[in-house]
């Protein structure tokens, strides 16, 4: 289930999707466009692209710090929009952010206004990490009235009625989280993918698992697991911030995060051919 189109394109083709994030901003304007851009070029079939916030709660050191430069760089709001219609990608963008963000943009309390700028200017859905699915309702009419999605995080322990609330809520694709804590690349995913994709296994969207992916194997992993898509951010991140702490040439940055965009797409490939081996198919 969907209401944007090129979002949904991007889960219905017959191989599984790599969703990477990077925060707008990060570490300037001028570097984060040619960063987002490499991702595209790397394999990106959507880009979760992040709208920094001040208290981001979810997220674990390595996407704070992103974050804290970002906002030291410039980025607010309108920024961002301003942002996303400079970039040269053919790539759905989902705007990952916090409620209070959108809730208080524009002229008129409530997420209205921020969506209908968010689609006036091609960004295709929203991830809001501290938004209860059952306070949800008023962004799920905007994102309606727009043709936006709205996706969910589902935790190991989401389960009971805020599972049941979130099912009727999400749309696009639902992000599953892998493990419990903040965002972060560990050395191994957890094993616990299966088991949170089976307490979905019969919702009408695609899975996407995220929290922890470092490595191509890492995505095999996962996507033989069964998830529809893998989501990347902080091994992405850390590219960045290594690249800024070195004062390495953007176009060098550049590159290393299309080559590990082409790393996992590949793994994600390579993790449908071994599902598919493993089913006769």
């Amino acid at each position: 289930m969907a209401n944007n189109p090129a979002l949904a394109a991007a889960f219905e083709r017959d191989e599984p999707a790599f969703v990477p994030y990077l925060a707008a901003g990060d570490p300037d304007y001028d570097a984060s466009i040619e960063y987002v851009e490499a991702l595209a070029r790397g394999g990106a079939d959507v880009i979760e692209l992040g709208l920094p916030f001040s208290e981001p709660i979810a997220e674990g050191t390595t996407i704070q710090d992103a974050i804290v430069r970002a906002l030291d760089a410039g980025m607010t709001p309108d920024r961002y929009f301003e942002f996303v219609e400079d970039l040269d990608v053919d790539v759905p963008l989902v705007c990952m952010t916090y409620y209070n963000l959108l809730y208080q943009y524009g002229d008129e309390l409530g997420p209205r206004p921020f969506v209908e700028k968010a689609a006036d200017v091609g960004l295709t859905g929203f991830v809001v990490p501290d938004l209860p699915a059952e306070e949800a309702d008023p962004l799920r009419a905007a994102c309606d009235e727009f043709d936006l999605d709205l996706v969910f995080i589902v935790a190991p322990t989401t389960r009971g009625e805020r599972l049941d609330r979130m099912r009727e809520q999400v749309s696009g694709y639902v992000y599953v989280q892998a493990r419990l804590g903040t965002t972060g690349a560990r050395d191994d995913v957890s094993d616990q993918t299966e088991v949170s994709l089976s307490r979905i296994d019969d919702w009408d969207v695609p899975k996407a698992v995220g929290f922890g992916i470092k490595e191509g194997d890492h995505a095999a992993r996962i996507v033989r697991a069964g998830a529809d898509g893998a989501i990347v951010g902080s091994a992405l991140v850390d590219i960045v911030a290594a690249g800024e702490e070195n004062d390495d040439p953007v176009a060098d940055v550049a590159d290393r995060l299309e080559t590990k965009a082409h790393e996992l797409k590949q793994g994600a490939l390579r993790g449908a051919e071994q599902r598919a081996e493993a089913s006769g198919d």
